[in-house]
């Protein structure tokens, strides 16, 4: 086990749950902090989460420091955002997608154990080598884990095998996060406890808290499920539909002859295709992990996807367009309440696309209008990211045109496994 030392961990202190949101467009960085001070008031809390927008970049290492002066809290975690979602003082949620934004969030959480991490991603830990490994790297003990929120930032060469590598040294723990936005200044994308790295940063949440993971990846299948029956790597050679075998494209072709023309013309531009997730530890529908189709090879038929396949997998195509993401969004939200239906979560942390938004929807604020429907009075932040990071059938993923939420739960544990 990693070795534990008490003083690492901050315990929440105090009896009563807060959470205190405020959202600003002042253009001026000085003027916004000034603003979500105003909002948010003087108390002290836990854990203060900030987002601000990527036209603040360059004005970046300012930023914690000047909110510091005004507000008080035990850890401090955000980063740089292509757009940010927040709430403001008076309870009202927006999605700013292309504007100056700065959304701050205030947590007091009696019972938690926070403890915050970063991570220099230049030299991993080996995937092949003992848990133990990255478990000493990353310096969290995962039987005092139950949530990871994970933010990285772009320069990151190593993602997927940095999120493996966690989902590896941390299995009973949800992922939720999401890649900053890139900008031209020099320093990184990430804040952290008065810094501003590069890397990975997060904080490991534990005690009487967790995170509730709910990824809507926003499409729905189009003709049936197809067996992969050859492939290498990421390039599907031959699938098969019942005793038919064919080429992925002569597959597809098939698929396309029994659309509507609203459907044809959608598939100019949001086609995907699902390749299946299955949880060989439960009985239970697979689920697909919607992927980009980059290309195919009109020589053999062949397509090639972004994801590694392999002979014996499903996968499906797919279309995404905003009624189905509006189902899918509701759906998933509903069932995420009827599962944990009291107490409410203290708010949700949506980790957004910068595809989705008023692109998808067409119009603003598509995803935090189905929280709030669902979820009436949820306070909500988070950001418009470059990849956004959730868990599918019990591995934890990079997403894209997806939105990531983390409904932040009160579930106290067991003191006898507690630690």
């Amino acid at each position: 086990m990693v070795p534990f030392n008490p003083l690492d961990w901050f315990r929440g202190s105090g009896t009563q749950s807060k959470c205190r949101t405020a959202l600003s467009c002042c253009t001026s960085l000085e003027e916004a902090t000034k603003d979500v001070s105003n909002q948010l008031g003087s108390e002290k809390a836990d854990l203060a989460l900030v987002f601000v927008s990527n036209h603040f970049a360059s004005d970046l290492p300012r930023l914690l420091p000047l909110l510091s002066q005004r507000l008080q809290s035990e850890q401090w975690i955000g980063f740089v955002a292509g757009g940010v979602i927040g709430t403001d003082g008076s309870g009202q949620s927006q999605e700013l997608e292309q504007t100056t934004a700065l959304s701050i969030t205030l947590l007091n959480l009696p019972g938690v154990r926070l403890k915050p991490f970063q991570l220099d991603t230049e030299n991993l830990p080996d995937l092949d080598g003992p848990v133990q490994n990255w478990q000493d790297w990353v310096g969290i003990d995962p039987a005092l884990s139950r949530s990871l929120l994970l933010f990285i930032d772009p320069s990151c060469g190593a993602i997927n095998d940095l999120i493996s590598g966690l989902d590896y040294a941390y299995p009973n723990a949800e992922i939720i996060g999401g890649i900053a936005a890139p900008h031209n200044a020099t320093h990184g994308s990430l804040l952290i406890d008065g810094d501003v790295i590069k890397g990975a940063a997060g904080v490991s949440i534990g005690g009487d808290w967790y995170l509730d993971p709910v990824i809507a990846q926003g499409c729905r299948p189009i003709g049936p499920v197809f067996a992969i029956e050859q492939a290498q790597r990421n390039i599907l050679l031959e699938l098969s539909d019942g005793d038919r075998r064919d080429t992925p494209v002569a597959c597809l072709q098939r698929v396309l002859a029994d659309l509507n023309a609203e459907d044809r013309e959608l598939v100019q531009h949001s086609l995907f295709l699902g390749v299946e997730r299955r949880n060989l530890m439960q009985e239970c529908p697979s689920d697909f992990l919607v992927r980009n189709l980059i290309g195919v090879d009109p020589r053999n038929g062949a397509v090639a996807v972004a994801e590694r396949v392999r002979p014996g997998q499903h996968v499906q195509f797919q279309l995404r367009e905003a009624q189905s993401s509006r189902v899918e969004a509701r759906q998933l939200l509903e069932a995420s309440r009827e599962r944990s239906p009291s107490p409410p979560p203290l708010c949700g942390l949506l980790f957004a696309c910068l595809g989705r938004g008023s692109g998808l929807f067409g119009e603003a604020n598509g995803d935090i209008s189905i929280a709030r429907e669902v979820l009436p009075n949820l306070p909500i932040s988070g950001a418009f990211c470059n990849g956004e990071i959730g868990p599918l059938s019990n591995n934890t993923y990079l997403h894209g045109y997806t939105a990531c939420w983390g409904l932040l739960r009160h579930a106290p544990v067991l003191k006898s496994t507690e630690g």
